[in-house]
């Protein structure tokens, strides 16, 4: 009998039997919605934009587009795995089916750990441009007022996934819409300006070769990716929710896939059309400024109409404040269930059928880095997210292998099977797995973080994401001593039938 299959409802040790997920409590929409809002595309636009321009000028458009690539690559693996294993901890329980109980255990650490350290920086940009939003400048440039009411705000999203997924989507239903219309209206009004001649003075001529990622050199298209991929990352929340929606083997794969897509159309209509409305300079001067760039152009463009803007970049680190939550907590619970970390992450609202523990936990620990970080320095807290671009690739590279060894008996099948469980999937990991490398060697350097100082002779980022897998191998050690049970789990290949789309097991 498979193990997943065995633990997925399964009593916690020590206790009586636990509730489980609401199956089919979403639809395919819905998993979609969530895919979408976890990448916070005003947000990551906005913080991406900037310096992407300084790096590669009107090529912009074409890094995002080439930054795409490897997302659609891996996203093809979490399909094509998802179609096996309907697990909520994703990478967790498919790389322990394919490659083992240790490269599982880390991949489900990687994932759980991004979340705690985005979530707090989400919700203060939330809250900032709230305020900004309702035209309370004053108070947005409060320090005290921005950081209770980011803990504030992640308490009350919290709460919202404790309460039920189906209110989760519903909320998030209402809240992409918001975002995604104000974006596409910012970027229409931006190329109607180009259109009748109103561009900013010195703003390029419009042209197709802007989406050519190459025209600006090797180096600076490194730099590129390595902000594109964040700009990406998050649709997988999604296919974390695949327990808990409608057609579960394919539903949630699908969204998945299908999010990237939307946000690939989405970044290359809003970068065509800043660096057409407004041109490379202005973008370069203001790329520290990050996700306020929006913020500035916000009155040029749209004029009365600028809280519009305002209102995306809210809405998308709200959303992503909630959905963020979402794969960390699923993560933990999956884990918990496999014996991986303490049974108690495992428990189950038995009226909201939700991860309530491992939900609150990911939130606690959340608050608690935003808080040591921020009040420490905020520089720190920057250099924190900019330490993310480790683990997101690492755990993204680790499933685009997975899926190639899992499905290895059946790669040669079909071509299909060959180009996009195999080849598509093994590339992508590839491409993602160089971005480490780059990111190591960028990081190394203390004058590229936002501190500009050495801490243990590199940048802070550095040590930052490495601290944080080396914690990981650290506390899986531990529980490894304390509890073998997970360990005794053997790496397997799905079963020809269920490969060929019938009901089988792992072999």
């Amino acid at each position: 009998m498979d193990t997943a299959d065995a633990t997925a409802g399964a009593p916690a040790r020590g206790g009586g039997e636990t509730a489980t997920l609401k199956p089919g409590a979403i639809g395919f929409v819905d998993a979609l919605v969530i895919g979408l809002a976890a990448t916070s595309p005003a947000y990551s636009l906005a913080a991406v934009l900037g310096p992407i321009v300084a790096l590669v000028g009107v090529h912009a458009p074409g890094v995002l587009l080439a930054s795409f690539v490897p997302m659609l690559l891996i996203a093809s693996a979490f399909y094509y795995l998802n179609k096996v294993d309907q697990d909520c901890g994703t990478t967790f329980s498919w790389v322990t089916r394919a490659m083992g109980p240790g490269f599982g255990w880390i991949g489900g650490w990687a994932i759980t750990m991004t979340g705690v350290l985005v979530i707090g920086s989400l919700a203060e940009v939330g809250v900032r441009f709230g305020l900004l939003t309702l035209g309370l400048d004053d108070l947005a440039e409060s320090k005290l007022v921005v950081t209770v009411g980011a803990v504030l705000l992640i308490v009350l999203m919290t709460w919202l996934c404790v309460l039920g997924t189906e209110l989760s989507a519903r909320f998030q239903n209402s809240l992409i819409l918001a975002q995604v219309v104000s974006l596409l209206v910012f970027a229409f009004v931006a190329l109607v300006q180009v259109l009748q001649g109103d561009a900013a003075a010195g703003a390029p001529s419009p042209s197709l070769s802007w989406f050519n990622p190459f025209g600006a050199g090797g180096a600076a298209l490194t730099g590129g990716l390595l902000l594109g991929v964040f700009a990406y990352w998050g649709w997988e929340s999604a296919v974390n929710l695949s327990e808990e929606t409608e057609d579960p083997a394919s539903a949630p794969g699908r969204a998945g896939i299908f999010s990237t897509v939307i946000l690939l159309a989405t970044y290359l209509g809003v970068a065509f059309a800043l660096v057409a409305g407004v041109g490379t300079d202005f973008l370069t001067e203001n790329a520290a400024e990050e996700e306020f760039i929006f913020g500035l152009l916000a009155t040029d463009i749209l004029g009365g109409w600028d809280w519009v803007v305002l209102l995306a970049v809210t809405t998308s680190a709200i959303a992503s404040t909630q959905t963020t939550i979402i794969p960390a907590s699923r993560t933990a619970l999956s884990m918990a269930r496999r014996q991986a970390i303490p049974a108690r992450f495992a428990h189950v609202h038995p009226r909201y059928r939700t991860p309530d523990v491992s939900t609150w936990w990911v939130a606690g620990i959340a608050i608690a880095w935003y808080l040591v970080l921020s009040l420490t320095s905020e520089n720190a807290l920057f250099d924190s997210l900019t330490a993310l671009s480790l683990l997101i690739s690492f755990y993204y590279a680790l499933t685009g292998i997975a899926c190639a060894i899992y499905y290895r008996r059946h790669l040669l099948d079909s071509a299909r099977n060959f180009l996009l469980i195999g080849l598509g999937p093994v590339l992508g990991a590839l491409l993602l797995a160089w971005l480490l490398v780059e990111s190591v060697v960028d990081m190394s350097d203390p004058a590229n973080s936002y501190t500009g100082q050495a801490w243990l002779g590199v940048g802070p980022p550095l040590v930052i994401g490495v601290g944080v897998l080396a914690t990981g191998f650290v506390l899986m050690a531990f529980w490894r001593r304390r509890d073998t049970a997970f360990w005794q789990e053997k790496a397997g290949v799905p079963d020809p039938d269920l490969v060929r789309g019938t009901v089988g097991r792992t072999t």
